[in-house]
């Protein structure tokens, strides 16, 4: 869907549009239904009553204005926002998401709603809400279907916002855009979105914006000494990228913030194969790179006042006769020597040389976030993300901006006992802790904690990176999670 968002200063029923939206709120309307309701003789409170309308969330009623005195839209929506208690931002934020479908279920191309609960949580945050709701509920994935149903491809619709915040409006489409230019990158086949083809969509996005942007190949990488991330790479025939990207405030920056996301564009799993089920949603192993690239879009429109770089290590982890193996030595960019007992727990051994890089170019803080393992959704489902920090401080912030955003993440521990189970005899460092089925997660933290002394927090996104059925905030596939948190990190620790 084409969603255009407006934000105007009138009320609901002094736009023109052909329909006018108002929330029931506890079975109630508000300021702007209340104001409606009595331009066109009670009558939104008349088919309430006779229809026993009381609002659950997500609920609505159509109700036809024409043959009704007044002037202003034909249509009036009620949308429900449920019972009173318990109602929080990510009602509002999914109230948007659920209004555009419905609106664009009903066949209207222009609309006004009021920004729901602005009262209650103030005209700034409801704005914002609503309209980020509405934008990452308006995502559509259909670029490779050459058929569909009518009046569905290339949908448009514009929303006005009566009594909005046009700069929460503007915020908003933003950090909206952003999380839908990450989704649009994990929904790409792996056969187009090669590490390449990743590294060439980054670098348009840098220099449309104004970013910094240098890409390594494989020569590159090699000559670099990243000999962990390119042991992964080697066995696939589309060779590996190192991207990287730089935003620099108008004013020099006292701190350096480096995001790192995991770039693995498809991953079969090595010679430790997965099974082929489990290979369905692999294209998606890249989601962390999606996100700190849609987290870069945004923080070059944002503009920050803290210095922010991004490093993604992009590769396929394939099979054939360079592809590396169970028992290989890597030797990492750190100089630490990796012993490789499962191939497919590769994006360890890509991030470590990607995290050591960002050490060394100076970064003051690190947050890195990858599909690392199964084992943290074992551990949370579907709709949490792992945290793991080796800094309280570090950890706190980026849990708050999480909060904020409407993220979320839980903390893990990084429970140093567990770093016996690493221990290798024939290298520094084992990429696994062996056959045992336990802690998964916390092993996977602490190997990448051995890579920088800086303070790190490392996000495990396996379970929220994507989904195979339709969400509150949009439709299957990539969720581009991760990209709201990063922002509200980024600008608010700024003061942006």
């Amino acid at each position: 869907m084409e969603l255009t968002l407006k934000s105007a200063r009138r009320y609901v029923d002094e736009i023109p549009a052909p329909l006018a939206v108002v929330g029931v709120w506890g079975g109630e309307l508000g300021e702007e239904g209340n104001r409606l309701d009595a331009k066109y003789q009670k009558t939104l409170s008349k088919v309430m009553g006779e229809l026993h309308f009381k609002g659950d969330f997500g609920e609505t009623l159509l109700i036809n204005l024409a043959q009704t005195k007044g002037e202003g839209p034909g249509f009036a929506l009620l949308f429900g926002l449920g019972k009173k208690r318990g109602v929080s931002l990510e009602t509002v934020r999914r109230a948007g998401a659920r209004l555009v479908q419905e609106i664009a279920r009903l066949g209207f191309k222009e609309a006004v709603t009021e920004v729901f609960l602005s009262e209650k949580f103030g005209k700034k945050e409801a704005s914002h809400a609503l309209a980020e709701g509405a934008l990452l509920g308006g995502y559509t994935w259909n670029k490779y279907k050459t058929s569909g149903a009518p009046g569905k491809r290339g949908e448009k619709l514009r929303l006005w916002l009566a009594r909005a915040s046009g700069p929460a409006v503007d915020r908003a489409r933003i950090i909206g855009e952003a999380v839908n230019y990450a989704r649009d990158l994990v929904n790409e086949p792996p056969n187009v979105l090669t590490p390449s083809e990743l590294a060439h969509r980054a670098a348009a996005m840098a220099e449309e914006l104004g970013l910094e942007v240098a890409v390594w190949d494989e020569e590159q990488i090699k000559q670099a000494g990243m000999g962990a991330f390119y042991g992964v790479a080697q066995g696939s025939a589309n060779p590996p990228r190192f991207i990287q990207l730089t935003y620099k405030p108008p004013q020099p920056a006292d701190r350096v913030v480096a995001m790192v996301g995991k770039g693995l564009t498809f991953d079969t799993g090595g010679y430790s194969l997965k099974p082929s089920e489990s290979q369905i949603t692999m294209k998606c192993d890249m989601a962390g790179a999606a996100a700190v690239l849609g987290a870069m879009r945004a923080v070059a429109m944002l503009k920050p006042a803290v210095e922010v770089r991004a490093y993604v290590a992009a590769a396929e982890n394939m099979i054939s006769g360079t592809a590396y193996r169970v028992s290989d030595v890597l030797t990492s960019l750190s100089g630490k020597t990796i012993e490789v007992l499962n191939t497919d727990a590769e994006g360890r051994l890509t991030l470590a040389d990607a995290i050591t890089y960002a050490d060394r170019q100076g970064a003051d803080l690190i947050v890195e976030l990858s599909t690392l393992t199964g084992a943290c959704v074992v551990a949370l489902g579907e709709k949490v993300a792992g945290l793991f920090a080796n800094d309280a401080r570090w950890g706190r912030q980026v849990q708050e901006a999480a909060e904020r955003a409407g993220e979320k993440v839980w903390p893990l521990p990084l429970e140093e006992e567990y770093l016996e189970a690493l221990k290798s005899s024939t290298a520094d460092i084992k990429n696994t802790h062996g056959r045992s089925r336990s802690g998964g997660a916390i092993t996977a933290a602490l190997f990448l904690a051995e890579f920088t002394d800086k303070p790190l927090v490392h996000l495990d996104i396996a379970g929220p990176a994507y989904t195979e059925k339709n969400h509150p905030l949009g439709p299957a596939g990539g969720t581009g999670f991760g990209v709201r948190t990063l922002v509200e990190l980024l600008c608010e620790s700024s003061g942006n």
